[in-house]
């Protein structure tokens, strides 16, 4: 019998082609994190930068007003508390804080006899009771006449507008008088258009009828020369 002849090798197919691509594939994706590393560290960077400049401008600029005006109000708060127990008490007088400032709720029957805009009784005392408290301070007051919605004609007041606006005048009268810079105080009527309750009775009508004087937080308040 004849030799077997030995397969000869003819380099085909190579099986380990597979690495080449492997090896390209792994040098693609350390690519491509190098590169993600790259734009997350400059990303960060930024973000960082815009970070730290909000941080410094929440720590210098204050909020709707600053902390020393907060307690300034806080202490305003508590003296009118103080001074106007009695009647904060037996609830002719609320006294509310918010964003806007401090709300001092006298209700009309404290100060004025029924459709009348002069002070009674012992209103002037309640008044100068308020005004010793705010004089000292340099906030901006707001006092504001409310009425409920039983309508006045009357010679001196045809509406419950000129009612409001002078009560609300008249107090910011004594409030000077008392000390109260009148550089620092507005008068305003609203009539019955800004109730608290309803008119429907008459609880909620007395409450409507009343006088606020609102202590404004310490900003741009125009001092008297």
């Amino acid at each position: 019998m004849g030799r077997r002849r030995q397969p000869v090798d003819d380099g085909g197919e190579n099986h380990d082609r597979w690495l080449v691509s492997y090896a390209d594939f792994v040098t693609l994706l350390l690519a491509f994190f190098i590169v993600m590393y790259a734009i997350s560290s400059v990303s960060e960077g930024r973000y960082r930068v815009v970070s730290e400049s909000l941080v410094k401008a929440f720590q210098t600029t204050e909020p709707t007003y600053g902390a020393a005006s907060k307690n300034g109000l806080q202490s305003m708060a508590n003296d009118l508390n103080q001074v106007l127990d009695p009647l904060i008490r037996d609830g002719r007088v609320h006294l509310t804080q918010n964003a806007r400032g401090i709300a001092v709720e006298i209700n009309a029957s404290v100060l004025f006899e029924p459709g009348q805009a002069e002070l009674q009784g012992d209103s002037a005392q309640v008044l100068d009771s308020v005004a010793k408290v705010l004089a000292a301070a340099p906030n901006a007051l707001e006092i504001e006449g409310h009425t409920d919605d039983s309508p006045i004609n009357s010679p001196v007041f045809p509406s419950n507008w000129e009612l409001s606006a002078a009560r609300a005048s008249r107090v910011v009268r004594l409030l000077a008088q008392g000390g109260v810079s009148p550089a620092r105080m507005a008068a305003v009527g609203y009539g019955e258009y800004r109730g608290i309750d309803s008119n429907d009775t008459p609880e909620g009508r007395s409450r409507n009828r009343r006088v606020t004087v609102v202590i404004l937080p310490n900003e741009g308040v125009v001092e008297s020369k």
